[in-house]
């Protein structure tokens, strides 16, 4: 390896070439110019940049919403999409000359009314099983259990 000699380097420290100058206070530093657009506020920029939204202690939030959906009876899976799988469904057991099943809105308000309690029921008891276990995380093996306790009388096949 080819080096330059060692006279060419210099042993000074590079705070003694230059002189120390002595900051003005900061009452007399002048500010930097910005422009309009700089100080008006972005996409994405947060409302309050000194605070952030408010964070609550994990499982508060959950609580909440527990306590607010056990209060409330209106359904919690949209009509849409619901009404859509059950044509999708129903479409598999017509016949080849068939053109297909028309639904009543009160017929499929009915089903989703029963589909919705049939699972929360079935979350309940499988979160009996996950509790009986001593544990809080609801698990596949609990609702598989749960499904087995209830056997065919709950209309499980």
């Amino acid at each position: 390896m080819a080096r330059g000699s060692d006279s060419s380097r210099q042993s000074t420290p590079s705070r003694a070439r230059t002189p120390q100058r002595r900051r003005p206070p900061a009452s007399k530093r002048l500010r930097p110019l910005t422009s309009p657009s700089s100080t008006r506020q972005r996409v994405g920029d947060p409302i309050n940049p000194g605070r952030g939204k408010r964070r609550y202690r994990p499982g508060t939030l959950a609580l909440r919403e527990i306590r607010h959906y056990q209060k409330t009876t209106d359904l919690l899976l949209r009509k849409l999409p619901f009404a859509r799988v059950v044509r999708e469904i129903s479409q598999e057991f017509i016949t080849e000359g068939d053109v297909g099943l028309r639904w009543q809105s009160a017929a499929l308000l009915a089903l989703q009314e029963s589909a919705e309690a049939f699972l929360v029921h079935l979350f309940e008891d499988a979160n009996l099983c996950a509790i009986h276990a001593k544990r809080v995380t609801l698990m596949q093996k609990d609702i598989q259990l749960a499904r087995r306790i209830r056997g065919v009388v709950a209309g499980l096949g």
